[in-house]
């Protein structure tokens, strides 16, 4: 009988943490796209698959080169589970998709997903290594899915190890210390150009890099700015958040005020400062300018640089000292390897020590239950002969006993566990 529960138990299916990921490493940066889902979705989407799929947790963690699926479940997740897997988390998706998806997801199991999630969020595995933006992201996936009731108990434990272990490669080594983003290093190219607080600048283009720049450029108490930009609306929203003007593009050519520092990033396919723009631009004006081209093809003419007293940082120059940075971090990898390494195995003992924890959680109901008919009960008839400070002195005893039942014997299954 005895053998038949041993084999039955270890038949019994376990829960097991999986991680199925799309990155970067896996496929183009373009195609992760289709496993984006807007935060209204998540709601009804993450509910469905969590029960369509038999999953006891799940979490989503999508950036700009990635998507992940962290999930606890008994099945065994094979070609099977994924086909459903991605049928239930987009019903929409062709046969085609759903096998791309299946083909690609690169999938790891309990002890590799937790050294996976760290790596993510140390950012080891990001497409720019070293940069700390994903640990807020982790962060909030988290947040966003625990106050959906999508995660549990192993999944709050795996990410807030992971953030610990984030903090600590961080702290503890070099990987983030050099910029590698093409903006802060224009910005920090700039600053150490020694710029003065009443410098004028020329913006030319309101997209995506130029409102990132000008985040850089409020925390300066620079204060003339001058917005140039083919959608005067989107230069007017540029413009408002430096206080200051804009203008079309089309008065460029126009424009008599004089500058000290021109930053430029526009879509354009052609030059969009001419030599005679640019003349125009510095006037009689004799000192050098500081010009900041992050187009390509350049928005600023060659022969402006050629020509002219100019500091010239193009896109191609921040992409060389960018490489060169980025290859500074990579030296420190092996550092925040011995990290990881040495948190996962750390993860092993915080996880079973809360196995031991859980399991051991009804005891204190089950002590305070046999107290309870000791009293009421079986020593009733007895407890009824005691005068009021014996009744004191017996309840007294009951509780410390209570106590020490229910920490000693936590204390030695732990340690049985560990050990």
């Amino acid at each position: 009988m005895l053998e038949c529960e041993i084999r039955s138990a270890k038949e019994k299916p376990v829960n097991k943490l999986y991680c199925i990921a799309f990155t970067h490493n896996n496929i183009p940066i373009e195609q992760i796209g289709i496993f984006h889902v807007d935060d209204a979705q998540y709601q009804n989407r993450f509910s469905k698959i969590k029960e369509h799929c038999n999953l006891q947790e799940f979490l989503f963690l999508s950036t700009c080169n990635r998507v992940e699926f962290l999930i606890t479940t008994k099945q065994d997740v094979n070609l099977d589970f994924l086909t459903h897997f991605f049928t239930c988390f987009n019903p929409a998706f062709t046969e085609e998709e759903i096998s791309f998806a299946v083909d690609k997801a690169l999938l790891f199991v309990d002890d590799k997903a937790i050294k996976h999630l760290f790596e993510v969020a140390s950012s080891i595995d990001s497409l720019v290594v070293g940069e700390r933006e994903i640990i807020t992201q982790v962060r909030n996936a988290y947040d966003k899915c625990n106050a959906l009731n999508l995660t549990g108990d192993v999944v709050r434990l795996a990410i807030k190890q992971a953030i610990v272990t984030a903090k600590e490669v961080y702290t503890k080594t070099q990987v983030a210390n050099k910029p590698v983003s093409i903006v802060s290093l224009a910005y920090r190219n700039l600053i150490e150009s020694s710029i003065k607080s009443s410098a004028r600048f020329i913006i030319v283009g309101a997209g995506q890099t130029n409102t990132l720049m000008a985040k850089f450029l409020k925390k300066h108490a620079f204060g003339t700015f001058a917005v140039f930009n083919r959608t005067l609306s989107n230069a007017e929203k540029l413009a408002n958040e430096l206080n200051g003007i804009a203008y079309p593009l089309a008065e460029l050519a126009n424009y008599t005020e004089g500058f000290d520092v021109l930053i430029s990033c526009t879509g354009a396919t052609e030059n969009i400062v001419s030599a005679e723009i640019y003349k125009t631009l510095i006037g009689n004006e004799k000192n050098q300018k500081v010009i900041i081209d992050l187009s390509v093809p350049n928005d600023i003419a060659p022969e402006v640089k050629n020509n002219f007293n100019v500091k010239f940082i193009d896109i191609q120059f921040l992409q060389n000292l960018a490489n060169k940075n980025l290859a500074e971090r990579k030296k420190e990898l092996h550092l925040c390897d011995r990290i990881i390494e040495e948190k996962t195995a750390e993860f092993k003992l915080i996880f079973k020590e809360r196995q031991v924890e859980l399991a051991m959680k009804h005891v204190p109901e089950r002590v305070k239950e046999i107290t309870e008919n000791a009293l009421q009960t079986v020593f009733a008839k007895d407890i009824e002969t005691l005068d009021d400070e014996a009744k004191a002195v017996l309840s007294k005893i009951l509780n410390y006993v209570e106590k020490k039942y229910i920490s000693v014997p936590m204390k030695m299954a732990k340690e049985i566990m560990l050990n």
